[in-house]
């Protein structure tokens, strides 16, 4: 899940979508970060098949390191580049990579595996095995699943934050981020903008 190029795919279907019915047309990504190279399988149906994005290049670029050990969530995966990199920065934490979509899920699975980070568990929103407390949240979340549908994603996830935890979300400014900052600090959170970049906003979320 992530904010940028949220259109429908060929089928007429969002990535978020459970089960793509999309054609299946595999490619690949290559992640090139400062210190971090992967090479990631992709396909139709899931979001920013060809590349990149901006954005979660930018949260990779300007997050902190996540915490060397316990339960890290990546929510709304993908193909896992959130995930992977969070696995590669901590080795000794187990990630969660979260997604809906079910082809997402299955790329996400191989391309930790292809990169030897057995470290990445690979599940949708509802699976028994998640945890109750993530010590890190890292998110390009789908802003254009509507507000009402955004928050009430967001307050479920942040709310499994555990004490001392942080989450860091990346939103396009032209789709919202300082509104949804202001929004985080109406709940209860604090949330401060750590990074801009790109017309990309980087928010950090304590409780």
């Amino acid at each position: 899940m992530s904010n940028e190029q949220a259109g429908p795919d060929q089928a007429g279907q969002h990535y978020f979508t459970a089960s793509p019915v999309a054609a299946h047309r595999p490619g690949l990504v290559h992640v090139v970060l400062p210190d971090l190279h992967f090479e990631c399988a992709t396909d139709a149906g899931v979001f920013s098949a060809s590349r990149l994005d901006a954005g979660t290049r930018v949260l990779l670029e300007t997050v902190p390191l996540p915490p060397a050990r316990g339960d890290l969530l990546d929510l709304g995966t993908g193909y896992g580049p959130i995930a992977l990199a969070m696995a590669a920065r901590a080795p000794q934490a187990t990630v969660w990579a979260v997604d809906i979509n079910e082809r997402a899920l299955d790329l996400c699975a191989a391309n930790a595996a292809g990169a030897g980070l057995g470290n990445v568990r690979c599940v949708p929103p509802g699976a028994a095995e998640l945890p109750g407390q993530f010590t890190a949240i890292w998110s390009n979340p789908p802003i254009r699943v509507g507000k009402q549908a955004l928050h009430g994603l967001l307050a479920s996830w942040l709310g499994r934050l555990a004490p001392g935890g942080q989450a860091h979300l990346v939103v396009q400014r032209n789709l919202g981020a300082d509104s949804l900052q202001r929004w985080l600090q109406s709940q209860g959170w604090t949330a401060a903008r750590i990074a801009s970049r790109s017309g990309y906003r980087v928010l950090e979320v304590t409780s």
